[in-house]
């Protein structure tokens, strides 16, 4: 992370999602991304909900905008990310579940399998995932209908 700038991505993962965390930060900031990694470092097993939580906070506090979490299913991260107010975190397999999880949800924390999906897809997804537009509209007022605004 360049010293002069606030991250916008914050990224974690569990022991299984470790290697493809580590190819995701390297992608990122070789795209210019600042990126904050908040673990772990080992491949020693670690609660995926200690390194959830993590990013989701940064997220729901506004300290970063977007994180991306990777468990071996995706599953558990999803499960605690969503529970923090304002975090929209959606587990995307493949280009298009990434391609609606902003286009549809404004998801701010894309989550992916460690042990379902590999680099080049994950890639994908990521740059997907950062490059779409949330349309807005009906899709916005889904969205209040969940936050109770409606």
């Amino acid at each position: 992370m360049k010293k002069d700038r606030k991250p916008d991505i914050a990224i974690a993962s569990d022991h299984a999602a470790l290697d493809l965390k580590k190819h995701l930060v390297a992608y990122l900031v070789a795209r210019g991304h600042d990126v904050l990694d908040l673990g772990p470092r080992s491949k020693k097993s670690v609660p995926y909900p200690a390194y959830g939580k993590k990013v989701a906070e940064m997220v729901a506090s506004g300290g970063v905008p977007l994180g991306i979490l990777i468990c071996g299913t995706g599953i558990g991260m999803s499960i605690t990310a969503n529970r923090y107010p304002g975090v929209r975190a959606a587990l995307v397999h493949d280009h298009f579940t990434a391609l609606m999880a902003k286009a549809h949800n404004n998801a701010n924390v894309l989550v992916m399998g460690g042990r379902v999906i590999g680099p080049g897809v994950a890639e994908d997804a990521v740059e997907t995932w950062l490059s779409t537009r949330f349309e807005g509209g009906r899709h916005q007022d889904r969205l209040d209908m969940i936050d109770g605004e409606c």
